[in-house]
């Protein structure tokens, strides 16, 4: 499958496709177009001498300096090796992939300026297996991942490091393993290249695909230990939950009651009146994960298909724009979320794995789920397992969004 990439249509599926599986890249024809039209405009505002942030000027609190030409013609060599500065541990291959894909989505719009040589070589770089080695600290978020888009944009110019057929290579020996020519940055392709937060959405978008998937298994749990231990199931009925309204709960309802619908075991009399709350509320709690992972999805799609880059380069109006497009605030809220309700999910899940283990709780099953048991532990130690999750669930989820410091002389 080849994923067309046009600025307007991409999915969390079609970037999975891409960063996991490595399906080839192709750019919508009529893209190319608008980023020529783009390009045309920008040199022809730079051959008048306007002024324009990151163009001919520098960046951040620098702004106000003006560039000669000599100097617009390698500054963006340098403001990639300036900004090249993450440290730790490589990102994962399919979380560069996932963000250079993004990175070619922003260009398709044909509002950043580069020149279409730039994208090429992205595309290309995606297509032939040439990944580059981005380090996972660096980014604040709230100037975009400049940082480690940097480290991106050096494998372009050959330089830095990547990943090729399973070696980490010299980000030129890579490039010319592969058969790809690395270029020269000229006016803007610098800045075009890494400003935004492509990486934070790369990386929410591959968890927020595992996420939809990881809830369904979570409901498949669920059903399995209702059915082991004899649960009331009034608290499933759709009914109960169209009264209340909301869109996830009546959702996960549905589907646990599915799920246990030719139950034998839970057809059987003798229920009590009510069950613990970790057997009666998935539906509240699962079905809040399942609300929040759709705002999820939709803000992370929305910022696959805008022009995250600053300025812009508005060609049909002849206009540039500053502002802070960059900024990774509309997707990182969500992801927020996500994580709490993970976590959220996964101590409800704890707590009925401690009702099926524990058997004053138990309703009959063998201690630990063990025959013998004294000499045999059974799944007791699932449990500690299960627990040192559930913490560090808490630990991971804890707000990160709101721990950007100022930064670039208060910039």
């Amino acid at each position: 499958m080849t994923v067309v990439l046009d600025g307007q249509s991409l999915t969390l599926e079609k970037l999975k496709a891409v960063a996991r599986d490595r399906e080839t890249v192709e750019v919508a024809p009529q893209c190319w177009e608008k980023m020529e039209k783009c390009r045309a405009m920008l040199q022809k505002k730079i051959d008048a001498h306007e002024i324009m942030y990151g163009v001919n000027t520098g960046i951040g609190e620098f702004s106000e300096v003006v560039l000669d030409d000599e100097q617009v013609k390698t500054y963006q060599r340098f403001l990639v090796y300036s900004h090249a500065a993450g440290i730790g541990q490589p990102l994962p291959e399919e979380v560069v992939r996932g963000a250079m894909t993004s990175r070619i989505n922003v260009h398709c719009h044909g509002h950043s300026g580069q020149r279409p040589v730039v994208t090429r070589t992205l595309v290309e770089m995606l297509n032939r297996g040439v990944t580059p080695v981005m380090f996972d600290r660096g980014s604040v978020g709230a100037c975009g991942d400049l940082s480690p888009m940097a480290q991106m944009a050096l494998v372009l110019i050959g330089e830095g490091e990547a990943f090729f057929r399973g070696r980490r290579l010299p980000g030129k020996e890579a490039m010319e393993q592969a058969g790809i020519p690395t270029i020269t940055f000229e006016a803007r392709d610098g800045l075009a290249s890494i400003n935004g937060s492509n990486v934070l959405t790369a990386l929410l978008a591959l968890t927020v695909y595992d996420v939809e998937r990881w809830l369904k298994m979570s409901e498949i749990a669920a059903a399995t230990t209702l059915e082991c231990l004899k649960a009331n199931m009034k608290p499933y009925d759709t009914r109960l939950h169209r009264e209340r309204g909301f869109r996830g709960a009546i959702i996960s309802a549905q589907n646990i009651l599915k799920l246990t619908a030719d139950s034998q075991i839970l057809a059987q009399k003798g229920k009590r009146v009510q069950d613990a709350y970790s057997m009666r509320s998935t539906p509240q709690v699962v079905g809040a994960a399942r609300d929040a992972v759709r705002y999820a999805r939709s803000q992370i799609e929305t910022e696959l298909n805008g022009v995250g880059d600053n300025p812009i380069f508005i060609w049909e109006d002849d206009t540039v724009l500053t502002g802070a497009n960059f900024q990774g605030t509309p997707v990182s809220l969500p992801g927020e979320m996500v994580g709490t309700a993970v976590s959220m999910v996964s101590v409800l899940s704890e707590r009925r794995l401690n009702r099926l283990l524990n058997p004053a709780l138990s309703v009959g099953l063998p201690p630990f789920l063990t025959e013998g048991a004294g000499m045999h532990s059974g799944l007791m130690l699932s449990q500690y397992t299960a627990g040192m999750l559930c913490a560090e669930t808490r630990i991971l989820s804890h707000t990160a969004a709101n721990q950007s410091n100022p930064a670039t002389a208060d910039q």
